[in-house]
């Protein structure tokens, strides 16, 4: 089973957000969240997405010293997914961590903007 990772993260110029990462293809496809992971079910949430990361960034916590992203990153919720369904629009997982159990739908608005919503 493949890995997903909630940080929170307290940027500089973003302010606060979390930042969700799902393992693929050996490095970790990223979102920023502005207002939070919807945890609740229909709650829809603006998700951008970003760069990939490498894989070892699930297990990161600490300081960004420099950059965009400066800031502070820690863990809100780490587990496995399982994809359910995807295409270049849109990811339908099912997240098992110790927080955040369930299915979640990103859909692609436009660009680099998403929406992520917690299926009932």
């Amino acid at each position: 089973m493949p890995d997903f990772v909630v940080q929170e993260h307290i940027a500089d110029r973003a302010g606060f957000h979390h930042d969700l990462r799902l393992e693929d293809g050996g490095a970790l496809e990223s979102w920023a969240i502005p207002k939070g992971i919807p945890i609740t079910s229909g709650a829809k949430r603006l998700a951008i997405h970003t760069h990939t990361h490498p894989l070892d960034y699930k297990e990161f916590e600490g300081e960004i010293t420099e950059g965009y992203g400066k800031g502070t990153v820690r863990t809100f919720d780490i587990g496995e997914y399982t994809p359910i369904a995807a295409g270049d629009d849109y990811r339908l997982v099912q997240l098992r961590g110790n927080k955040l159990r369930g299915n979640y739908y990103l859909r692609r608005m436009k660009g680099n903007r998403w929406l992520i919503w917690k299926r009932p």
